[in-house]
């Protein structure tokens, strides 16, 4: 994991302090709403989706689907130049859980939606950040994570 520098990190509260700090063991969590099973996101005291307040934190399996993406060619940071890509995918294990992220190691040019991503997590400022890669399999010569 190379080491980032310049961007902005997430601040860190009680409540989501476990998702920014998960991936030091190359798993992606979200919490989990212990009631109803739904994969909650950003997190939140109750569920939205049963109201339930009997919240958990779950491993998930690190895949997603791209679900929009746009690819900024201006305005980057010293750790991230442009062009890099924005992207939303949501996570195979609950699709109505979207993520906001980075799509490395993939030529902009080859992205599709519907695309299948992989997570990967790069040090950032001694913290890890979640990043999607995208299967080469299905991006014509894009590396996996």
């Amino acid at each position: 994991m190379s080491e980032s520098a310049g961007r902005p990190l997430p601040l860190l509260s009680l409540d989501t302090e476990f998702f920014w700090t998960s991936g030091k063991d190359g798993v992606l969590r979200f919490q989990v709403c212990e009631a109803c099973q739904s994969l909650i996101h950003p997190p939140a005291p109750i569920c939205r989706y049963c109201r339930s307040t009997v919240i958990g934190v779950r491993a998930v399996s690190g895949t997603a689907t791209l679900s929009a993406f746009t690819v900024n060619h201006r305005f980057g940071f010293p750790a991230l130049p442009p062009p890099y890509v924005v992207a939303q995918v949501a996570i195979d294990e609950d699709p109505r859980v979207r993520l906001t992220t980075n799509i490395v190691e993939c030529d902009p040019d080859q992205l599709r939606l519907g695309q299948q991503v992989t997570v990967k997590f790069r040090a950032h400022r001694r913290r890890l950040v979640a990043q999607l890669s995208s299967d080469a399999r299905q991006a014509g010569g894009c590396a996996s994570g």
